[in-house]
């Protein structure tokens, strides 16, 4: 079967392009949780409009646009380059940035329904005993909140993680660039070549979504 002979042929370089995918999907998340706890706890109203249209243009818009405006489009307005960073391509650390802007917006959506999630009276009660907000957020709220989140938090791995795709637009050898590359120089087995990019999509996310669906179920026992 032409699968098992591009699986065979490829491997490595599959193996290569999934870790380039799994390394954009984490590096992503990780500064998308970043984005989104700060925006998620905006509580100034100046400040909370800003995070709402930032919220409302990154839903509002598809993520390949978004690519090309972050890669082209800021290049060419700004006079600005891409940077390689330690031993990652512009393109790479481009990707990267643009995942992270786009997740962020989801994730703060996460952990303010999180936060939400926990009795207001948490809250109300660490500050009867002298805590300062700040404090109770994080050794109070955000712990609790955290348990809520945590399913929802790997979901949005998964889409991160189907979403790097688009990334390749800009040309970091993740799983699809690496797909088109070996089929521009295997045309007769185009078909073999992109079944085996979905099967590595497909193992991972539902690996994923197996880890997620256990963790909802512990966290929903915990409650």
């Amino acid at each position: 079967m032409d699968i098992i002979r591009v699986l065979q042929e490829y491997w490595p370089s599959f193996c290569k392009a999934l870790m380039i995918t799994l390394e954009m999907t984490v590096f992503s998340l990780i500064f998308a949780t970043i984005i989104g706890t700060i925006v998620g706890l905006f509580k100034i109203k100046p400040l909370q409009f800003i995070a709402n249209i930032y919220i409302d243009i990154v839903r509002g818009t598809p993520l390949l646009v978004q690519v090309f405006i972050m890669y082209y489009g800021l290049t060419q307005f700004l006079q600005f380059q891409w940077p390689a960073i330690g031993g990652f391509t512009s393109a790479f650390v481009a990707g990267v940035v643009t995942l992270s802007f786009n997740a962020g917006a989801y994730m703060a959506e996460i952990i303010r329904g999180g936060i939400e999630a926990v009795d207001k009276g948490q809250m109300e009660a660490a500050r009867s005993l002298g805590l300062p907000y700040k404090k109770a957020m994080w050794k109070i709220i955000l712990p609790q909140a955290f348990r809520t989140m945590l399913p929802s938090i790997i979901n949005q791995f998964i889409i991160s993680l189907k979403d790097t795709s688009l990334i390749s637009v800009i040309g970091p050898r993740e799983l699809t660039q690496n797909g088109k590359i070996i089929a521009a120089n295997s045309s007769t087995r185009v078909m073999a070549i992109w079944i085996v990019v979905a099967l590595f999509y497909l193992v991972v996310c539902t690996i994923l979504s197996r880890v997620a669906k256990l963790v909802e179920r512990k966290v929903s026992y915990g409650k």
